[in-house]
């Protein structure tokens, strides 16, 4: 069986921790793990399993490929996508890349809470069994109260052992309907997870959209292998409908099975799901980093660099980061994500990006901003390098502050230690390199007319960003 990772969302209503380029996946929500890795090391102890294939968004990958490292697993492939396209297409590049027509895919979202790990396994043995036997297995969640923010799945009257037929897939309801779902019995929540032979879901999919199928099937005939990733033709993958895995296929196949989970389940799709799963003090309060709180009750408090401070609040989520603070009632969190829409429609950087932006080689945070000068804090990982570029309109001073930096300016290479620095004018072809063993650490002051990101040329680079 071979795990699938499926990490294309997006984290909207969990902003402002998670952005457009560091989404709740990557984030380590609720315990030292991030989402990804809890995913995958939830599956420590199973046997039989294969090395998983990740799918994600091509912004992402380097994020995904250190997140793999550091728990030390090697995936069989981490395919690129140019764009997304939902669920179904990104299981059928899973499907079409495994070793074998019947090799069981086991579909994974990377950003589920499963407390009961055993009762997992237990699920995961039987909707395997039931792969074997041609069925595409989706996974129901045993409803714990009237949900109006998941979809459902009914039941059918066929029993397969502790397994059903599939009745209908049902959208999200209103809350007198799901009331009912839940006096009724026979109802689960949608999970997103799936198990099923890669053979028997493509055939599946051709059957029902031949089209995407076609689309998929050429775009990774193009694709580009570098490392671990495959990078997927974009001109034919934007050719490809976009739709999910329930859409494509599970609401139209007569093969389709549900296993009822009971397993502490959350998606934690927002902060009062978060709270939800969140250790919590005598008051209610789940509360993380500096906070003092007075006469607060059942309130979500994250602060991520400062000291927040809350008195007499109850049902109160507030969240802090380095560039924004984000103060909801509780019963109003879905609605973050209207906020994200006003941040994108002001074209502001806040709903995509942090202060603090990762890249391959390390991160930089943008600790202060003026009409023409920026200052970074730059952090680079021992043996990593950036490429080799220029800028039109700004020049960079250099300040080391920890470690060696091996600098190349206008192809002169320079040693620079600690306390030492170094002048980059506009326009001259620089690239900076650590070669030590510990994190190079600078401080970076930008000066010109135009201090843009998009002010780079490129001409060498070790992570493909030519």
């Amino acid at each position: 069986m071979i795990p699938v990772i499926l990490s294309g969302g997006s984290g909207t209503r969990l902003w402002p921790l998670s952005r457009g380029q560091y989404p709740k996946q990557f984030l380590p929500l609720v315990s030292g793990n991030t989402m990804i890795q809890e995913t995958l090391l939830r599956l420590n102890g199973m046997a039989g399993l294969q090395p998983p294939i990740a799918v994600c968004n091509e912004d992402h990958r380097f994020m995904m490929a250190e997140q793999l490292w550091e728990i030390g697993i090697k995936p069989a492939a981490i395919i690129l996508e140019p764009m997304g396209k939902n669920t179904a297409p990104a299981v059928a590049m899973a499907a079409l890349s495994a070793r074998s027509d019947d090799d069981v895919l086991l579909i994974l979202p990377a950003d589920h809470v499963i407390a009961d790990t055993a009762a997992f396994h237990k699920a995961i043995v039987q909707a395997e069994a039931l792969a074997r036997q041609d069925l595409l297995v989706t996974f129901g969640i045993v409803a714990t109260q009237p949900e109006t923010g998941y979809g459902y799945i009914k039941a059918g009257g066929t029993s397969m052992g502790s397994a059903f037929d599939v009745a209908a897939f049902v959208e999200k309801p209103d809350l007198a309907t799901a009331q009912g779902y839940l006096e009724n019995g026979g109802y689960f929540w949608n999970s997103g997870m799936f198990a099923f032979k890669a053979g028997c879901f493509l055939r599946e999919l051709e059957k029902f959209n031949p089209e995407m199928l076609d689309v998929c099937r050429r775009a990774l005939a193009e694709a580009k292998t570098d490392l671990d990733f495959v990078r997927l033709d974009k001109a034919i993958f934007s050719t490809c409908p976009s739709d999910s895995i329930d859409y494509a296929v599970m609401e139209k196949t007569d093969k389709a099975a549900v296993i009822p989970l009971d397993a502490g389940w959350n998606d934690v799709g927002s902060w009062s799901a978060l709270w939800d799963v969140t250790s919590k003090d005598e008051a209610g309060n789940a509360i993380k980093g500096d906070v003092l709180s007075i006469d607060t009750v059942n309130s979500f408090i994250h602060s991520s660099n400062k000291l927040v401070a809350v008195i007499g609040v109850k049902d109160l989520v507030v969240v802090e980061t380095d560039d924004a603070v984000m103060v909801a009632a509780k019963d109003r969190v879905q609605d973050v994500k209207v906020i994200v829409d006003r941040l994108k429609a002001l074209k502001r950087d806040e709903a995509q990006v942090h202060r603090k932006v990762y890249r391959p080689w390390g991160h930089y945070d943008l600790v202060d901003t003026g009409d023409r000068h920026h200052t970074k804090r730059i952090v680079v990982k021992p043996g990593a390098k950036l490429s080799v570029q220029k800028h039109h309109h700004r020049a960079e001073h250099w300040v080391v502050v920890k470690g060696t930096a091996w600098v190349n300016k206008n192809g002169e290479n320079i040693l620079v230690t600690e306390n030492e620095s170094i002048y980059i004018p506009v326009g001259v072809v620089h690239s900076l390199e650590n070669p030590g063993v510990i994190p190079l650490e600078m401080v970076e002051v930008q000066s010109g007319s135009y201090l843009g990101e998009d002010d780079i040329v490129r001409y060498q680079d070790n992570y493909g960003r030519v």
